[in-house]
């Protein structure tokens, strides 16, 4: 991601207690500052016609729906340091014009393992897996006492991931 016009907000963290959803929380304003979430995004209507009404409402049922993608990554990354390295450190997000990159910093060194699908019945294993799905990129770097998992996301306004047919 381009530093250039690039913002960045911080969440330092110790422990596991609440950790998702101070986490959550955090993003969730991050993202209403940077215009993720629409401006009256709420429930649909009040446009001067019904073509320009359902292309309005198109496009805030995307962002809603990309926000709730990057909220879910996020939950997912954070339970995962907490369940297998002791809790997050911290938080970083990252905003640019060509999307968002979450950072989130544990202090084990130990690389996350994405494991081979199974049967999405089956509860637990999943989490790598839905940032493999939903997210542009991911992947994890050794940071000073441990490593950093990442992940890129594209913003509302521009296509996502294409939906996995096999989900279906």
């Amino acid at each position: 991601m381009s530093r250039a016009q690039q913002q960045t907000r911080r969440l330092l963290l110790r422990g596991r207690a609440g950790a998702v959803t101070r986490c959550r929380d955090f993003t969730r304003e991050a993202l209403a500052d940077w215009q993720w979430i629409a401006a009256g995004d709420g429930p649909p209507g009040g446009g001067p016609s019904p073509v320009h009404e359902q292309r309005e409402d198109d496009e805030r049922a995307r962002r809603r729906e990309r926000v709730e993608d990057v909220l879910l990554m996020v939950s997912e990354v954070v339970a995962n340091a907490c369940l297998h390295a002791g809790g997050p450190v911290e938080l970083v997000l990252r905003h640019g014009a060509d999307g968002l990159l979450i950072e989130v910093t544990d202090d084990s060194p130990d690389r996350p393992v994405l494991r081979p699908p199974r049967d999405p019945a089956l509860p637990g294993g999943h989490g790598l897996m839905v940032l493999d799905r939903l997210s542009r990129s991911w992947g994890w770097r050794p940071a000073a006492a441990g490593k950093t998992v990442w992940l890129e996301v594209p913003p509302p306004w521009q296509p996502g991931p294409a939906p996995d047919p096999t989900l279906r």
